[in-house]
């Protein structure tokens, strides 16, 4: 699993820059457009909150834990709705940062909810946390399908039967390349955004995103959600929205303003720093949004109710 300094790389390092693009409590999932690209990024992001509470059935009063909730997007449109909300996040930057716009966001390691942490909840949803659960190291040690049975097992305790579960996130597509041809750390940063395969794109992805192997395609989240007694009740594939997502998040983040444009420039002296550099040419070969493009990913929002 991406632990805590994989993921404070990712998003507590850049935290006010994201917060300054996407706003205070901005959304950094996948959003749900359906196809509607003339809809605002906020708008499709409300739109994809609203789907979830009408999915999961969700009513005001009634108490929802969001697994890796980032800047608390989901729970503030829920708390707006009279849901009693309780998030929990890994990086230390995001949890900080809702509690400050007071947001009952925890700091800690979703691994350790049980039912007597904060008590049962009507339902749950994880969107984009679940890509994190497994490592490049614990796939290799085939550790993959207990990992994800053991997050199932986990959900289920927190929930009532008939509870329902929300899980959306990325899994491996169709074009996935072979595990054994990817050369991890060896790939060249500096060729053109064009050149790069499939396996070249794997070794970067997993840089972008460290500690975080993903399952392969839906087969892979429902084969142990069903040992663990949930069935499923709304699949959808979700990858051109997020190929949108990523283009919108891109514009924001490029936008002008003179507070972020400043912090950028705090970020110069790093360039003398090799690692550094390395990570803003990954950022320009954008491998995250080539391999959705390619279909080495796949993104699904799936909708899973507890059955026993």
């Amino acid at each position: 699993m991406a632990d805590q300094k994989d993921l404070d790389a990712h998003y507590t390092t850049m935290d006010k820059i994201f917060r300054l693009s996407l706003g205070e409590k901005g959304g950094y999932s996948g959003a749900r457009f359906d196809g509607d690209f003339s809809m605002t990024l906020e708008q499709a992001q409300e739109k994809k909150h609203q789907f979830i509470m009408d999915k999961c059935n969700i009513k005001p009063g009634m108490k929802v834990l969001d697994i890796g909730c980032g800047w608390g997007a989901f729970i503030d449109f829920l708390n707006k709705k009279g849901v009693e909300t309780t998030g929990v996040v890994l990086a230390e930057g995001q949890a900080i940062a809702c509690r400050k716009n007071g947001l009952n966001v925890h700091h800690m390691d979703s691994k350790k909810i049980t039912p007597e942490t904060f008590g049962m909840f009507d339902a749950v949803c994880a969107m984009g946390s679940p890509e994190h659960l497994c490592s490049v190291e614990e796939y290799r040690a085939g550790k993959q399908e207990q990992i994800y049975e053991t997050y199932f097992r986990q959900i289920n305790a927190l929930l009532p039967v008939g509870g329902r579960f929300y899980c959306q996130t990325m899994v491996f597509g169709p074009n996935m390349v072979k595990f054994e041809d990817i050369k991890f750390g060896k790939t060249n940063v500096y060729k053109k955004r064009s050149d790069y395969s499939g396996e070249e794109l794997m070794d970067l992805v997993c840089d972008v995103f460290p500690g975080s192997w993903l399952p392969y395609g839906q087969e892979g989240m429902e084969r142990p959600a069903k040992k663990e007694h949930f069935k499923l009740i709304h699949s959808d594939s979700g990858r051109l929205d997020y190929i949108e997502t990523i283009h919108r998040w891109t514009a924001a983040f490029n936008k002008w303003d003179l507070e972020k444009y400043m912090l950028y420039a705090s970020l110069a002296p790093k360039l003398l720093n090799s690692d550094f550099r390395k990570w803003i040419r990954r950022y320009k070969i954008a491998p995250n949004l080539q391999v959705f493009e390619r279909e080495i990913f796949e993104h699904y929002r799936m909708v899973y109710e507890k059955v026993a």
